[in-house]
């Protein structure tokens, strides 16, 4: 059947008009997709190459001019994938003079990413990304946009990372996207969102459509042959009948891609030299641009040419030259033209380039290095040069991969490699970073070298897939590296193995060997790199030293925020939950601001997870779900199931047992995959919530119990001492208090030698509610404690020593303290404990009103994120730079804010959401 016409490619690469068969159905979707996004926010189109997918791409541009939609288009091209931001530059160039309206940091970044300002030589992708996400929402605010992205597996990391942010963001947004990706090659966008199209084959009518439309007088012997090697493919069943009716012997079966390189070889080697020559400069261009082509042809072929010399191609149907530009054809024409040419052949062409190309010396170096056979000392050299102005990091891993290859000695190949692999490991491509470590170790390594080598891939997964011994190995070599005065690197390799001890048990010996290393190091006790140390390798026995530091530096939070981050994680080791609040919130600004969003699930994490303890849930919930999607867009999967944990214990506290269970097993399924400690014992923690909710005290406590057996994948050492309350509960109800009580007794010596306030607390109420008749002292004493900023473990208190009395039949006193717990949980939205706060209240004979849930129950997290900021004044702009989300994708939340709330403007939050102070003791 035949479709509607349109190009079979883009119209820059020159093809002719003609019928479409065969696409119905995708030309349907791709025009709704056009009249209105609707629940998809683009469409992926997927392919073998020349089944069509560009071919759809015009159509659809077709369709969007009707509907008055703006298209702005850029493509993947494979000699620029070590060009920083190139196809970013190509997509948003028309948007340029609206760049002026950015926020100061997002033009800053973008600038300095197109290379249209000196600044950041290394912006943040994710502040870019934002950037871009302004630009286009503010030109979409005039006339609905179309982003094309054609070829897409051949995209610069850097654009292809941000087109993946752009299309995460834009359901709300008047923009949509279709993209292009060939079969066989890793899509950057297979996770971003977008809906995926696969083109197979066209069914056999369509194919024999096309090609009697294509090549009308073929000879039947000829089509039929035709028929069968193109098998449906477009662009075979136009360019192989050429090819067929010139053969006159049967040629090997190849793949159909080689037939189609064969054909278009075919075809230029019947050009007069000189335009061979010129053509093959045309295709080893990292550029279009025509004049480029020529002045380099010229260099080669030692003697100035005119454009002219391409017509020969241009009549072969191979480029097409239009506005200053030479465009070929298809991506295979380019590569079957390099392919052909001898090495010889190329590397004269990529010389000549680089001797036009004096003005823009990264292209120049790239150039010449690529004609460049042997060690060359002064190209590697220039190599290093381009790395360090790279605008993205894998820029930086191309540039010093080469320069390694040029390098004339092992030590600068090994020293150029490693750098390398650091850069790999920064932009978080783990294999590109275990390869390049792989070289380095063929080669003879300096100490220092081998020390790089050794620890430089344990940044990935915090070292969660590596055995607990690769924690003594860390030790070891720290230990050396400082011995050799180096210590920045020795505390960094340090830093490294204590995160693995949050993660995995590595055992005592090994524990007391890395604090041995730490206390060696000539670095401050104050140090806050040694105070993280400390907290992660030794929470109990330096938790004394360590909470005195903490508090010292809890005065100096917003100077350094990746500092701030690193405290908060180590005040949660060692159970100071209210300073982990206080240093994480510090922390989250910082790393917003400067795009750093690999770092800010860990801080946000670590601010859900102690104020969910904490008992601040309104404030816990959006962090733990923006904590959650960050992690997963930034590929950390163990920090994404530690927030999914700390989601489900927020619904097990307000009563939603079945979004708990559904939270537990997404989490545990994560943490199962590496034997993640914090994630089990979490997940087993609102387990044990959600058992004592339901009345299940049996099922709790053993839930709650095997957070403390060294056996249990969840067994944390630091985390088992800050649930107490939880498993003494369960084990009083569940006849359980022997074997609680000799638990507290092996607890004992941590306890004397750390002020823990979480483990200090958890044990005060675990000897109230396990002394039965003389509990009135130690629930005294609980009750006397310091609480002040943590309301959960006060009104827990207050429950309890509630139920006492009333079992006491001091039926009375009872009432205080139940009242006092009832509206501790209200406030608090512990749903479930406060029906049970309400039952005792009515076994004592004092009925309770009904608790009103409160404004902040009504939202989603994400909402409550969004109403929080705007209620303290900000406009929908500066919420979307602390979120990362279009202004109109704000506007868009408050407009479904309002009526939840009951309120019709923004200037009613305040009242409702009252901006909370915190002040850590």
């Amino acid at each position: 059947m035949t479709g509607p016409r349109c190009r079979r490619e883009d119209p820059e690469k020159g093809y002719r008009t003609m019928p479409m068969f065969g696409r119905d159905t995708e030309l349907k979707d791709l025009a709704a997709l056009v009249d209105g996004p609707g629940e998809q926010s683009g469409i992926l189109i997927e392919g073998e190459p020349g089944i069509g997918k560009s071919a759809l791409v015009e159509e659809t541009i077709a369709a969007a001019a009707v509907a008055r939609v703006r298209v702005l288009r850029t493509a993947g091209a494979e000699a620029e994938q070590n060009l920083g931001y190139a196809g970013l530059h190509r997509l948003l160039y028309p948007l340029r003079r609206g760049l002026d309206t950015l926020p100061a940091r997002q033009f800053e970044a973008l600038t300095s990413a197109l290379g249209m300002s000196d600044g950041d030589s290394d912006p943040s992708p994710y502040l870019v990304g934002l950037a871009a996400l302004t630009l286009l929402a503010d030109a979409a605010d005039e006339r609905p946009l179309l982003i094309v992205a054609e070829d897409v597996h051949w995209l610069d990391p850097a654009s292809a990372e941000v087109l993946a942010f752009l299309a995460r963001r834009i359901d709300t947004e008047p923009i949509a996207v279709i993209a292009t990706v060939r079969d066989g090659c890793r899509s950057p966008l297979g996770d971003a969102g977008l809906t995926v199209v696969r083109l197979g084959p066209l069914p056999d009518d369509d194919a024999m459509a096309l090609l009697d439309n294509a090549a009308p007088e073929l000879p039947a012997p000829i089509r039929l042959r035709v028929l069968s090697e193109a098998h449906g493919n477009p662009l075979a069943l136009t360019e192989l009948p050429t090819a067929a009716a010139n053969l006159t012997e049967p040629v090997p079966t190849l793949p159909l891609t080689e037939r189609l390189e064969d054909a278009f070889s075919a075809r230029s080697g019947a050009l007069p030299s000189r335009s061979r020559a010129a053509l093959l400069v045309a295709a080893l261009n990292d550029s279009d641009s025509i004049a480029e082509t020529l002045t380099a042809t010229g260099i080669l072929l030692g003697s100035s040419v005119e454009a002219e010399i391409l017509t020969p191609a241009v009549t072969a149907r191979l480029i097409d030259i239009d506005a200053g530009t030479v465009t070929f054809r298809h991506p295979l024409i380019r590569s079957a033209l390099t392919a052909r040419a001898t090495a010889d052949e190329r590397r004269n062409a990529h010389l000549a380039l680089a001797g036009t190309l004096g003005a823009l010396p990264d292209r120049q170096v790239w150039h010449r290095a690529a004609g460049t056979v042997g060690p060359d000392e002064q190209v590697a050299a220039e190599l290093e040069v381009v790395a360090e102005r790279a605008r993205h990091r894998q820029g930086a891993v191309a540039a010093l991969e080469r320069a390694a290859a040029l390098s004339d000695s092992p030590d600068r190949r090994a020293d150029r490699l490693l750098r390398a692999a650091e850069s790999a490991v920064d932009s978080g491509r783990r294999d590109t970073a275990q390869r390049l470590v792989d070289a380095a170790r063929t080669l003879p390594l300096t100490a220092g070298q081998g020390a790089t080598a050794h620890w430089l891939l344990s940044g990935f997964d915090d070292g969660l897939r590596e055995h607990p011994s690769r924690i003594g190995e860390l030790a070891d070599l720290a230990a050396s590296v400082a011995a050799d005065e180096h210590i920045d690197a020795a505390m960094r390799i340090l830093w490294g193995a204590a995160m693995r001890c949050f993660w995995i048990e590595p055992g005592p010996d090994t524990r007391r060997s890395l604090l041995a290393v730490a206390d060696a190091l000539p670095i401050p006790d104050s140090d806050p790199r040694l105070v993280a140390v400390e907290a992660y390798v030794a929470p109990f026995d330096r938790g004394d030293r360590v909470i005195g530091h903490l508090r010292a530096l809890a005065a100096t939070t917003g100077r350094d925020a990746e500092v701030d981050r690193f405290l908060g994680s180590a005040a949660l080791q060692v159970g100071a939950f209210d300073l982990a609040a206080h240093f994480s919130a510090a922390a989250a600004p910082g790393l917003r601001a400067a795009g750093r969003l690999g770092l800010l699930p860990r801080a946000l994490t670590v601010q859900a997870w102690s104020l969910a303890r904490l008992g601040d849930l309104a404030t816990a919930a959006p962090a733990a779900a923006e904590a959650a999607a960050f992690a997963h867009e930034t590929g950390q999967p163990f920090m994404h199931g530690l927030a999914k944990a700390v989601q489900a214990e927020i619904a097990a506290l307000r009563g939603d047992y079945a979004q708990a269970v559904a939270l537990t097993a997404e989490a545990e399924r994560i943490g199962l995959a590496a034997g993640a400690r914090p994630v089990l014992a979490t997940v087993q923690l609102t387990r044990g919530l959600i058992a004592l909710g339901e009345g299940r005290f049996d099922d709790a406590f053993a839930d709650l119990r095997r957070i403390h057996d060294p056996r249990d994948p969840a067994h944390a050492p630091a985390l088992r001492a800050y649930f107490l309350a939880e498993l003494a509960e369960a084990a009083v109800r569940a006849g359980q208090a022997d074997p609680m009580s000799e638990l507290l007794r092996g607890l004992e010596p941590a306890a004397a030698s750390t002020p823990s306030p979480a483990l200090h607390i958890g044990m005060r109420y675990a000897r109230a509610v396990l002394a039965g008749d003389a509990a009135e002292e130690p629930f005294g004493a609980a009750l006397a404690a310091d609480l002040t900023g943590w309301p959960a473990e006060r009104g827990r208190l207050h429950l309890a020593y509630g139920e006492w009395l009333r079992r006491q039949r001091r039926v009375v006193e009872s009432r205080t303290h139940l009242r006092t717990a009832r509206e501790t949980f209200d406030a608090l939205g512990f749903t479930a404990w406060s029906e049970r706060a309400r039952l005792e209240l009515r076994s004592a004979g004092e009925s309770s009103p009904n608790r009103s849930p409160d404004a902040r129950e009504q939202l989603t997290p994400h909402e409550l994120s969004i109403a929080h900021l705007a209620a303290q004044g900000l406009t929908n702009r500066e919420i979307g730079q602390r979120l990362y989300l279009s202004h109109r994708t704000v506007s868009t939340h408050l407009h479904r804010i309002f009526p939840k709330l009951g309120i019709s403007s923004r200037g009613d939050l305040a009242a409702l959401l009252p901006t909370e102070t915190d002040t850590p003791r």
